[in-house]
């Protein structure tokens, strides 16, 4: 079954040219609108100046040109989004409609952003390091290289079917695509979300190796490919006054053919999940968040060796040092990851956007 709707929203988006992005129809023009939906600007107008931003809060189409006190040039926002552990821009596992690090005024090319991440997911662990770059302020092309230390695994598959896998670790490469197809605010309606596209290749290194081990046994469980493509729709909107703070609150859907995000290699049949996250600047230096993501089941199971997938949640707390760097953690309960449970994982991510 083909992936329709989100394959054709993400390969229509990525393929306008940006010069009729950047001068779409009614909507302002792109000196003010650059990056009106991926740059956020967030200050404690009641406090004094003490923190590395020193404007009011400023939001939606203004939000990367205002000029400040001292310079009339576009100063660098805050260092949101961070980048889910796939590398895009989101939280730590879902996305967000905001692109990391657009481009300053007239610029074409914002400048790159990178991270690293640790999780510990109780009998395995993940390391993921990730890059990204926007072009026009609409598009952002990202990389994720995710190392899963495979833990227990190897020796239970060993004990229940006498077979060594010769494997400690997978790697799977994250190459993606997003576009913002809709800024915020757009045609002057105020309740206008951002509105992104992303379309995410996925190889898995090692997978396949493992599945021919063990006689293809991975295949009689659903196992197709050791590459599979993701295609994401993400809206996000940021509430400027919560208790006088931004709340920013993103939605969207994902189809995806992989097991556990592709770690476990991709099924031959997409199937649509649900995500979002809810975010709060209870100061201009720290944030914390929510997160949900859905998750299926494209494979059946081995008891105690492929078990039933688990919906992914998360808490994050983030602290936004100044305008280049964030440092966040978070705790997750990830349910049962292959054979072994993930419900106590806990990870630290350090970013930093040039």
């Amino acid at each position: 079954m083909k992936a329709f709707s989100f394959a054709a929203l993400a390969s229509a988006a990525l393929v306008i040219p940006a010069t009729v992005l950047a001068n779409t129809g009614d909507m302002p023009t792109a000196q003010s609108t650059a990056v009106s939906s991926d740059r956020l600007e967030i200050s404690d107008a009641s406090s004094s100046t003490s923190g590395f931003l020193e404007t009011e809060p400023i939001y939606g189409d203004d939000a990367q040109t205002q000029p400040t006190e001292k310079s009339t040039a576009p100063e660098k926002g805050p260092p949101l989004p961070f980048h889910v552990i796939e590398g895009y821009g989101g939280g730590a596992i879902t996305p967000m409609a905001y692109l990391v690090n657009p481009p300053l005024g007239d610029n074409v090319l914002g400048l790159p952003a990178a991270a690293y991440s640790y999780v510990n997911l109780g009998q395995k662990d993940l390391q993921a390091f990730t890059f990204t770059e926007n072009l026009f302020g609409r598009v952002e092309i990202g990389f994720g290289a995710d190392r899963l230390d495979l833990g227990t695994l190897p020796n239970d598959i060993q004990k229940a079917t006498g077979v060594d896998v010769h494997a400690s670790d997978v790697w799977l490469y994250n190459v993606n695509a997003r576009g913002l197809i809709l800024p915020e605010n757009s045609f002057g309606w105020q309740w206008l979300p951002a509105v992104t596209v992303g379309a995410h290749f996925k190889y898995n290194d090692g997978i396949r190796s493992i599945n021919d081990r063990l006689g293809g046994a991975l295949s009689s469980l659903g196992y197709r490919n050791q590459d599979g493509v993701d295609f994401t729709l993400t809206a996000s909107k940021t509430f400027a006054k919560v208790f006088g703070r931004p709340l920013i609150v993103s939605v969207g859907g994902r189809e995806s053919e992989g097991a556990q995000l592709g770690f476990l290699g991709f099924a031959d049949h997409y199937n649509a999940t649900f995500e979002g996250n809810v975010n709060y600047l209870p100061t201009d230096w720290l944030l914390i968040a929510y997160e949900y993501r859905g998750k299926t089941d494209p494979y059946g199971q081995i008891p105690g060796l492929v078990e039933k997938e688990n919906d992914w949640h998360a808490l994050d707390v983030s602290w936004l040092v100044n305008s280049h760097v964030d440092v966040t953690a978070g705790i997750g309960y990830f349910g049962v990851l292959a054979n072994a449970r993930a419900d106590s994982a806990f990870w630290l991510q350090l970013k930093y956007e040039f």
